[in-house]
């Protein structure tokens, strides 16, 4: 099995879960459901790692995040292929949303949320 993209891992979850007659528990109310849980599964990995060492994983550990986060890629992908949406393009204006949200001369080296910054007439 090879993924070469979003689109043949969605193609390949369909028959996957098809095979399994899945479908019918795959709504996008169970999906989400099920991502948050598989990132609370991945927190789980870093709860009482300090910041600054939190990408020091052991091999074991590794291998363990790598399915958290696989997990949630194919919930997220299934979620979007019932709903209908393009994760790309969603990906695309998300990111020109927070472009203007957080203009980089604005917010270099901060990690405050946008409704932080005072608005200026620049």
């Amino acid at each position: 099995m090879v993924i070469e993209s979003l689109e043949s891992l969605r193609d390949q979850l369909r028959v996957f879960a098809k095979n399994r007659e899945w479908d019918q528990y795959h709504t996008p109310k169970n999906l989400s459901m099920a991502l948050i849980a598989e990132a609370a599964e991945l927190v789980e990995h870093f709860q009482w790692v300090e910041g600054d060492k939190s990408h020091l994983l052991e091999e074991k550990t590794r291998r363990s995040v790598e399915e958290e986060l696989a997990d949630i890629l194919i919930y997220l992908v299934r979620i979007s292929d019932k709903l209908e949406v393009d994760l790309y393009e969603a990906a695309e204006r998300k990111l020109a949303i927070n472009e203007r949200k957080y203009p980089a001369d604005k917010v270099r080296g901060s990690a405050k949320k946008y409704t932080e910054y005072e608005e200026t007439d620049d």
